[in-house]
């Protein structure tokens, strides 16, 4: 019998992002923008299929041709004639809506692998219309993913690299050794990780070759205008020889650069217009440089009614934690919730000083940023957040500034819970907890994204070997001991501490997070006071500790590793806070009404502001102590082991101490809800105008909102993305051989 797990479940929910209202408030011109900034990210959003499975893409276009030939209601009598029943039926739609939902066969909040819960698929393939119109085709689809379709051998349950899971940014023959020797040569040639994937070639010699593919629409080599020299060419470094080359993805990233230069007619300013230039440059040329001059001019955008960021962005799925799967998002500011978080904003000097560290573990200036609160219009990648804080490049994230964003319709919908599925809360707390937990998480995730993302300084010494810091009195709180090094040149965080380094981080904004809720002064920015605000406190809390049990599904026991950034983070927060101990949290094991195990958190709400404040601003001040000085000593393995241990050590799950995490793990899963999924609408120019197509929220709709969103140039696009993926194939062991050119037209 196959784990539950790995099945999403016929009732899981789906909503529709509402921003009808939002959208219509538009200006024609503002439209246009919306309309082809999102052109440009769905496109772009196609490149997580080839970041996810060898088998991803196959997947898709099968159900592509599917959708487009049957409607989901038509598919339902095609489906009885083959023998499915409606909970097969409705297994099959929910698959494929996850399928859509998550751009690939792999969960994006965990990783991992979800396969039809249905054992029939085969045979409503056969009798449908596509399979009628087109046999040979669509049995060449089929023969290409359908063992992988279902398969659940150890390796491909998960994302991982190496024994450890299954991960297209790295070929197949790729493990932890070849990520780092290449993360040091990518070091020494100053270039970026974000926008690449590494692939192990046929050795010359005794030397291991290895070849690096930039995402871009050209492929020659060519210089581009923000950088010296070109990257691309052929490379010896540590008895290893390394090709860096263009082209990864050009179909794809030629149709988002097209769809960017059509916005640029429509850009409200001219910060917006060299914003594109540099986008389209990136994309065309695969320069991470000129995304980095575009995100410059993204910054300087403060306040537009259309917001949007594009590219190679977050790195939580890449195994090793250095390269960005492509996302892009389009969205209309909701201007009363932009308002509290502009308050926010402006008390930032006020309350940094509050953080537990001292004041040169700080940025010179804190740099005020957009903060606004979005209605998403368009979300393209794996999956949509509550909230944002970009650009990841540490360099001008430090010196130049970010924004955050929070995403107002997703937390409207993302978060609700029904009283009778709401899990491991004591009975008298769950109407509280079901009343307060979207304002409390809405203060969460502001802090979350302006204090703790955007707080704290990096000591750097640049390429011209000027300091940021004075290494003359600069000392480490924990010894009292002078800095003796530093990052340096191109190192970054990530790039140092890799595997860790986003759940670190993410650790330490959410301690943030819950150290400054306890502040008045936030409270009421946020229009809480009194009683209010004491049960947005506690609800805050109580939502913190309770999903540190619930990240327990995210643990993987056979390989020891987390699979979710966030979750191990709030799992963390979990651990210190039982070890503060004084009774603030409770955990204990029980049995359910239904004679199955369950368990109980508890949080004592008198004790959060005495107890629970001193254990999350002690832990805090030695997160940041790792982040800013110990990371920094690169060339001391034993303070960077020492960093790594101090997170490591809360992260494992055992059965040792006074909880057996391993057992509560499968309790944990036994009552596991699944994430919710969101519909998002369609954009569609009709002579000067643009119409906005909404769909209902259920899989179905979700279905329909894919199969039309690519309808004018769905066979060429399959085209390219088959191509892209049988071109590849033998990387990852699979005998896959090049597809039958799909007919256009």
């Amino acid at each position: 019998m196959v784990d539950s797990q790995y099945y999403l479940p016929n009732d899981i929910g789906v909503s529709a992002l509402d921003c009808g209202e939002a959208f219509r408030l538009l200006s024609p011109k503002e439209q246009l923008y919306a309309h082809y900034l999102s052109r440009a990210s769905w496109y772009g959003g196609l490149v997580v299929l080839l970041q996810t499975s060898p088998e991803a893409t196959s997947i898709y276009v099968l159900l592509q041709r599917l959708f487009r030939k049957q409607t989901p209601v038509q598919l339902e009598s095609v489906a009885a004639a083959a023998g499915l029943g409606p909970e097969e039926y409705q297994a099959f739609l929910v698959y494929a809506s996850g399928l859509y939902a998550n751009m690939g066969n792999y969960k994006s909040f965990g990783d991992t692998k979800f396969i039809p819960n249905l054992p029939k698929f085969k045979d409503l393939v056969w009798h449908s219309k596509a399979f009628q119109d087109s046999p040979s085709e669509v049995e060449a689809l089929w023969n290409d993913c359908s063992h992988l379709l279902y398969s659940l051998e150890t390796k491909q349950k998960q994302l991982g690299l190496g024994d450890k899971g299954i991960t297209t940014y790295f070929s197949g023959n790729c493990g932890l050794e070849d990520a780092e020797l290449a993360q040091r040569f990518l070091d020494s040639k100053n270039l970026s990780a974000y926008n690449t994937r590494l692939f192990k070639t046929k050795p010359v010699g005794e030397k291991r070759c290895y070849e690096v593919r930039l995402a871009s629409a050209v492929k020659k080599d060519c210089t581009v205008d923000c950088e010296q020299d070109t990257p691309c060419g052929t490379y010896e470094f540590e008895d290893a020889v390394f090709t860096v080359c263009r082209g990864d993805y050009a179909p794809l990233m030629e149709k988002v650069s097209q769809n960017l230069e059509k916005a640029k007619a429509y850009a409200a300013n001219e910060n917006q217009k060299r914003m594109l230039e540099e986008y389209i440059k990136s994309f065309t040329f695969g320069s991470v440089n000129a995304h980095k001059e575009g995100s410059r001019f993204w910054i300087k955008d403060k306040g537009p009614i259309v917001e949007s960021y594009i590219g190679f962005i977050e790195s939580y799925r890449d195994p090793f934690g250095s390269r960005g799967e492509f996302e892009g998002f389009v969205a209309v500011v909701n201007k009363a919730m932009s308002a509290r978080f502009a308050r926010l904003v402006s008390s930032a000097e006020v309350l940094l000083p509050e953080l537990p560290w001292p004041q040169a573990f700080e940025k010179d200036r804190f740099l005020k940023p957009d903060f606004t609160s979005l209605d998403v219009l368009t979300f393209a990648g794996s999956g949509i957040p509550a909230g944002i804080n970009i650009p990841n490049y540490d360099d001008i994230r430090q010196t130049e500034g970010f924004k955050n964003v929070s995403l107002g319709n997703v937390l409207a919908v993302a978060y609700t819970t029904q009283k009778e599925k709401l899990t491991f809360l004591e009975e008298n707390n769950k109407d509280t907890y079901i009343k307060w937990k979207g304002p409390s998480f809405e203060v969460q995730v502001g802090l979350h994204e302006l204090l703790g993302h955007g707080s704290g300084k990096l000591f750097v010494q640049d390429e011209k070997e000027n300091f940021n810091f004075d290494q003359n009195s600069v000392r480490n709180p924990e010894t009292g001991e002078l800095i003796s090094s530093w990052y340096r040149g191109s190192e970054t965080w990530d790039s140092k501490f890799s595997t860790i380094a986003s759940s670190y981080e993410e650790c330490r904004a959410e301690c943030v997070g819950l150290y400054l809720c306890l502040n008045k002064q936030v409270l009421s920015i946020f229009g809480h006071e009194g009683e209010e605000a004491e049960e947005v406190v506690y609800i805050n809390w109580l939502n913190m500790v309770r999903a540190g049990l619930l990240g327990l599904e995210f643990y993987t026991p056979e390989s020891k590793s987390w699979r979710q950034a966030h979750m191990q983070a709030r799992f963390v927060i979990l651990r210190v806070l039982l070890e503060a101990g004084e009774g603030l949290v409770t955990l204990s094991e029980t049995t359910g009404a239904d004679g199955c195990p369950d368990a109980v958190i508890g949080l004592d709400r008198n004790k959060i502001h005495t107890v629970g404040k001193t254990a999350i601003q002690k832990f805090l001040c030695k997160l940041q102590v790792v982040f800013m000085f110990i990371i920094s000593l690169i060339n001391s393995t034993a303070d960077v082991e020492g960093g790594r241990t101090l997170y490591e050590g809360y992260s494992a799950v055992t059965s040792d101490g006074s909880h057996d995490f391993l057992k509560l793990r499968e309790t944990v899963l036994l009552r596991k809800e699944a994430r919710k999924m969101f519909v998002q609408a369609n954009t569609k120019v009709k002579g000067e105008t643009v119409e906005l197509l909404e769909y209902e929220g259920s899989a179905a709709g979700l279905i329909q909102s894919f199969t039309e969103r690519f309808s004018e140039d769905a066979e060429e696009l399959e085209t390219h993305l088959l191509e892209l993926s049988s071109h590849d194939a033998s990387c990852w062991s699979l005998k896959i051989p090049p597809h039958p050119q799909l007919p256009l037209g």
